[in-house]
């Protein structure tokens, strides 16, 4: 187990990262980081054009890609870049991840240029659509030759959205997998199990955007956030670098030290009833933080990191720090990132913590009524990111694999479906489809 540099609350040297919302879906997901950070004030100094340098938060850029003008200009974030103007003239991809791709590919040289500086990016994209499901892939491949060490989070879509639409993002998954270091899938099905029967349509897409967030910042806290034991940048590029498959998971609990509170926010952050599946023992890094008042114990740090290195390989790389908010008091949090987790199967997914307890605290800023979270991953086409294939040339109807077919796919080996997947000739899709 490694313990990072010790700290006497120093502020940390302060990583560059950048947050890149790609598409609809990923642009609503930066939107809302961007709204949630200055409303609960952060603390720090809000520079201007969505980037927040603090104390608590380093320096952090957000950033919009997409083909829709229209939805560039209602954005919360003023650093934009549209895509495909001379393609899409500012109208969108049309639910075509073609467009999408062409469109980023078209102006590759300006995502160069924004991405260009930065230590980590983190890329937020709805998979399904046409620019999140084609543009991504791009702009990965883009951070990939500049060095950067880039991690991507993705939604899939609401069963109500259509099985087309699902294909398409699995298709994209797969595309995107090969250019980035770490993935979590977040597939927003799983996210239905968490809400009210009374939910509206607005709800379901808030909580979406909600788990994009906790996870973005969950991640981007443990490095810009000064603490008595410090995760620096150093220590993430360890985890999170050419690892594939990620997971995410938050914890809390509340109580006296000495009576139960760390064990129990450790063990919410790695299990629960949907992640019954997920075996630790097979990740390669995990991250560790842990966050409490001036109350807490020593004890109580060895106590999350004994129950946590209980589910993990022996030859797991550990990091763990600790970061102190005077305001909290009775409480301690765990977040764990856990990387290297193995092969990704197609229509395998994350899962969500099913019971979510509306008085815990926030997982990452006191001000914050965010329930603890937990999230796995099974959606990794391949373990190598040296030598990426091409991205996809065409998406087709045609290209996907029609459904009596498709559920016989899933029954061969990972290896073969793969090949299978690649033996469809490509043709343009309806363009009509929205």
């Amino acid at each position: 187990m490694l313990y990072p540099d010790y700290g006497d609350f120093e502020e940390q040297s302060g990583a560059l990262i950048k947050v890149v919302g790609v598409g609809g879906g990923g642009g609503n997901a930066v939107n809302h980081m961007v709204a949630n950070m200055i409303k609960q004030d952060i603390g720090g100094t809000f520079l201007g054009e969505n980037s927040f340098d603090s104390e608590e938060h380093g320096k952090i850029i957000f950033y919009a890609v997409n083909t829709d003008a229209q939805a560039l200009r209602k954005s919360q974030v003023q650093q934009t870049v549209q895509i495909g103007g001379a393609t899409t003239k500012g109208l969108g991809a049309g639910a075509n991840p073609n467009v999408g791709r062409k469109a980023a590919e078209d102006d590759q040289e300006e995502i160069r240029k924004m991405l260009e500086g930065a230590d980590m990016v983190f890329i937020a994209a709805g998979m399904g659509g046409g620019t999140g499901t084609g543009a991504a892939p791009v702009v990965a491949k883009v951070a990939k030759e500049l060095g950067i060490l880039t991690v991507a989070v993705v939604t899939k879509p609401f069963a109500f959205e259509g099985k087309k639409r699902m294909q398409f993002a699995e298709l994209g998954i797969k595309d995107l997998a090969q250019y980035v270091d770490s993935m979590i899938i977040i597939p927003n099905q799983q996210i239905q199990k968490v809400l009210p029967k009374n939910a509206t349509l607005i709800d379901a897409f808030a909580a979406a955007n909600d788990v994009l967030r906790n996870s973005v910042m969950g991640i981007s806290d443990m490095i810009t956030s000064p603490g008595m034991i410090n995760v620096d940048f150093a220590d993430v590029r360890t985890v999170m670098s050419e690892m594939g498959q990620a997971m995410i998971g938050f914890g809390s609990a509340k109580g006296a030290p000495g009576e139960g509170r760390a064990e129990e926010a450790a063990r919410i952050a790695v299990r629960n009833d949907l992640l019954e599946k997920v075996d630790l023992t097979n990740a390669k890094g995990i991250l560790i933080n842990i966050t409490g008042g001036f109350d807490i114990a020593f004890d109580e740090f060895n106590v999350v990191g004994d129950t946590i290195h209980s589910f993990a390989s022996e030859d797991a790389t550990i990091v763990v720090g600790t970061t102190l908010v005077p305001e909290m008091s009775d409480e301690i949090r765990v977040t764990i990132v856990a990387t290297g987790l193995g092969e990704i199967a197609p229509n395998e997914s994350i899962q969500v913590q099913k019971t979510i307890q509306p008085s815990q605290p926030p997982l990452h800023h006191p001000s914050e009524n965010v329930q603890g979270i937990s999230l796995r991953t099974q959606e990794q086409t391949t373990t190598s990111f040296r030598q990426p294939e091409p991205i996809r040339s065409s998406y087709s109807q045609d290209s996907i694999p029609q459904p009596k077919e498709y559920r016989s796919e899933l029954e061969k080996p990972i290896t073969e479906r793969l090949s299978s997947f690649q033996k469809f000739d490509p043709k343009v899709m309806d363009q009509n489809d929205k």
